[in-house]
C-alpha cells in the first residue's frame, strides 16, 4: 500500500511559536514535486508532542488539502492513552488522511498482551488503515514479532509498520509472522538499504525533508534491484543521515532546511531548542558532501 520515500514532515513554526501554514503548504509542493511518494505529517519530526488536538489535526487537514491526492498521507495519531488513539484515528479519518501512523502506549510500559488490546481497540474504533510505529527508543514500549503478527493477522487494516527498533534482522521475523505482502518501512535512515534489501519497502524518513529528490531516487533504486545506484546514494547521503541526530530531533533538520530555504520559518516549540554549533558543523558538512549547498 505504501513504498518509496516518505518524508516524516517537519512542521513550519513562526518565531512566536504559531503554525505557518502557508510555507507548510509550500513545502508539501516541493516534497511531492521532488519524488516523495507519501507523506506523514504530525509525527516526532512535526513536533506533534507540542500540539493541542484541534491544531494536530488542523495540520492533518492542510496537508491532506495541499497534497489533494497526488500522494497518500498518513497521518501521526498515536497517543499512550487507548481512548485518546481511538479519537485520534477517528479524527484523522475526519481529517481525510489515507491511514494512521500509530505508536504503541508509551510511558505506560504495557505488556505485550496490553499492546495488542489497545491497537484491538483502535482498530475497532474506526477502519482507517493501520500503519504501525515501533521506536522503543522513544516509547520504551518494544512490539513482539509475535504481537505484530497478531495484530496482522487479527485485523486486516493494519498494513504494515515502520520499524525504528534498528534491528534488521526483524525485518526477515516480521516477514515470516505477517506474510510477504505487510509493509514494512524503515524508521532509520542510515540503515534503509539494508532494511530494503531484506524486504522493506521504503522510508518514513528525515533526510527525505532536506533531501527529497535524493531520498527518492535511492529508495527507488532500491526497489526496481539497482544496488549499486542504491549504494552510490547510500555513500553521499550518509554523513547527512547521521549530521540529523548529531542533537535532539528535530533541530538538526530544522537547521538544515533553514540552509537550504532561509525564507521558510523553521523555529522550535519548547522544550526542543535550537541545535548546537557541533550539531550545525556536521550539518554543513553533510549538506556540502551531498552536494546540497
Amino acid at each position: 500500500m505504501f513504498s518509496g520515500s516518505i518524508p516524516a514532515l517537519v512542521t513550519p513554526f513562526r518565531a512566536n511559536g504559531a503554525f505557518d501554514e502557508q510555507a507548510f503548504r509550500v513545502l508539501i509542493d516541493w516534497q511531492i514535486a521532488e519524488g516523495s511518494s507519501a507523506l506523514v505529517p504530525c509525527g516526532t519530526t512535526g513536533e506533534a508532542a507540542t500540539m493541542p488536538k484541534d491544531e494536530h489535526f488542523r495540520i492533518v487537514r492542510v496537508c491532506v488539502e495541499q497534497a489533494a491526492g497526488r500522494v497518500p498521507v498518513i497521518a501521526g495519531a498515536g497517543s499512550n492513552d487507548t481512548r485518546v488513539a481511538s479519537e485520534n484515528i477517528r479524527a484523522a479519518k475526519e481529517a481525510g488522511a489515507d491511514a494512521a501512523l500509530m505508536v504503541p502506549p508509551y510511558y505506560n510500559r504495557p505488556n505485550q498482551e496490553g499492546i495488542f488490546r489497545h491497537f484491538e481497540a483502535v482498530a475497532g474504533a474506526c477502519d482507517l488503515p493501520i500503519v504501525l510505529y515501533n521506536v522503543p527508543g522513544r516509547t520504551v514500549t518494544d512490539m513482539a514479532v509475535e504481537t505484530i503478527g497478531r495484530l496482522a493477522d487479527a485485523f486486516p487494516q493494519i498494513v504494515g509498520i515502520k520499524d525504528a527498533t534498528g534491528v534488521l534482522s526483524r525485518v526477515s521475523a516480521q516477514r515470516a509472522a505477517c506474510g510477504p505482502e505487510f509493509v514494512q518501512l524503515s524508521g532509520n535512515d542510515e540503515t534503509a538499504l539494508a532494511f530494503n534489501a531484506t524486504g522493506g519497502r521504503g522510508c518514513i524518513s528525515v533526510s527525505a525533508n532536506v533531501a527529497p529528490r535524493l531520498c527518492a531516487e535511492f529508495q527507488a533504486a532500491c526497489l526496481s534491484g539497482d544496488y549499486a545506484t542504491a549504494l552510490a546514494l547510500q555513500d553521499r547521503l550518509f554523513l547527512l543521515h547521521t549530521a540529523l541526530f548529531t542533537d535532539a530531533s528535530p533541530g538538526p533538520v530544522k537547521y538544515a532546511l533553514s540552509r537550504l530555504k532561509p525564507d521558510c520559518p523553521m523555529h522550535l516549540r519548547l522544550p526542543m531548542t535550537p541545535t548546537g554549533d557541533a550539531s550545525r558543523r556536521a550539518v554543513d558538512l553533510a549538506l556540502e558532501y551531498a552536494g546540497l549547498l
